[in-house]
């Protein structure tokens, strides 16, 4: 996908200003999607709910975002992509606004449906921006500013809304993504220029990367080890809860664990790729693996049980940009278009991992629900080592 963006590019200083408020921007919409994470036992006690049903607070902004990327994007057309952002995040703020002060759980969905809406849209064409906001020399670091921004949203959601549901209650977690939200809209109105657009994009940009073995590839695995990822790490406070014993302080520091490992792995996922994509996806996907599988058998060892999940959160960092520089270096010629691909991917595999999760949860128990997902990331890590071909540039063509 190419927006083919009509804009000179910025001054450097305002440039990199802009890219720093898409990056808050995308930070505050990636916390904002896994907040409920930390808090999903308040808000099912709260709202008389299950811990699955609850899931579906991940759920449903998943498959609309997934929706929302193409539909948004095909949709805008030459509309200037500075007003559309605007736009997107208005929806945001909305959708915090509704949330926080939700009096029923309906309420609280009719938010994250905006939020979904919101979520889809902005990915699918915020990353494409901010690369042309900067000179030729310096795209590869504003890519790699908004991806970060992707991953630190990721693994910071779920701990702070632990912290924050904890000390203050739910409500005030989705207040402070509002305040957020806020922040980043000034930011944006501020800092970007005009973004015209020449050209629309068609369905044809959005499948460039389904014409490489590696780009499919790269794309099944991903859909298996989200699945697998969200289908667990939605219901890893409940299992920390109702399995381990946890107290509300304990499973927010154990969060706090796998978000401050989880950087790590983020920086170490960077630049372990540039060397070699497929051993680090590879290991990554193998960790993140077996972390989950021993999930279950560790419910009796706190210690050993907040060291597993530390691992988990180093794979974690790891794995989201590996596949990014995977489907990156699948169709080098369309970086945009597997951008497009990949948020779509990902959200539909949060959402279907999220919901098969919630079911497995309530019909079958939480440790089951961890051995399911281990068996997924498994599948995702042989579809890898087995299908993968040469990286050789007479196999991309």
């Amino acid at each position: 996908m190419s927006d083919n963006i009509v804009s000179e590019v910025t001054p450097s200083l305002r440039g990199w200003l802009a890219v720093c408020a898409v990056a808050l921007c995308g930070a505050v919409f990636c916390t904002t999607e896994f907040l409920p994470v930390g808090i999903l036992r308040y808000i099912g006690t709260d709202l008389g709910v299950s811990d699955g049903t609850a899931g579906l607070m991940i759920t449903i902004p998943g498959i609309l975002a997934a929706l929302a990327g193409p539909l948004v994007t095909l949709g805008i057309g030459k509309i200037d992509r500075r007003h559309v952002l605007w736009l997107l995040t208005a929806l945001l703020i909305a959708a915090n606004v509704l949330a926080m002060s939700a009096t029923s759980f309906e309420m609280l969905l009719a938010g994250r449906v905006l939020f979904g809406i919101g979520l889809g849209g902005f990915w699918a064409i915020g990353v494409g921006i901010a690369a042309r906001l900067v000179p030729t020399r310096s795209v590869g670091r504003a890519t790699s500013v908004i991806f970060t921004s992707i991953s630190v949203g990721l693994l910071v959601g779920g701990p702070a809304g632990s912290f924050i549901g904890e000390a203050y209650g739910w409500r005030y977690a989705f207040g402070l993504a509002m305040v957020l939200s806020l922040a980043a809209i000034v930011l944006l109105l501020v800092a970007l220029p005009p973004l015209r657009v020449a050209q629309r994009v068609t369905v044809a940009d959005f499948v460039q990367i389904l014409r490489t073995r590696n780009g499919v590839v790269g794309i099944v695995a991903m859909f298996l080890i989200v699945v697998a990822h969200f289908g667990t790490y939605t219901y890893v406070t409940a299992f920390l809860s109702e399995n381990a014993g946890f107290s509300g302080t304990a499973i927010s520091i154990t969060l706090l664990v796998y978000t401050l490992v989880g950087m790590l792995g983020n920086f170490v996922g960077g630049a372990a790729s540039d060397v070699n994509v497929k051993a680090t996806l590879v290991s990554g996907i193998l960790l993140a693996c077996l972390s989950i599988a021993l999930l279950p058998g560790l419910s009796g060892n706190a210690l050993l049980l907040v060291l597993v999940i530390g691992a988990w959160g180093f794979a974690y960092g790891v794995i989201p940009i590996a596949l990014q520089m995977w489907l990156i270096k699948a169709a080098p010629n369309a970086h945009e278009g597997g951008t497009a691909l990949y948020v779509t991917n990902f959200q539909t595999s949060i959402a279907l991992g999220s919901l098969l999760g919630g079911i497995l949860v309530d019909r079958a128990g939480l440790s089951l629900a961890m051995y399911a997902g281990a068996a997924v990331a498994a599948l995702s890590l042989t579809t890898i080592v087995t299908m993968a071909g040469d990286w050789a540039p007479k196999k991309q063509r």
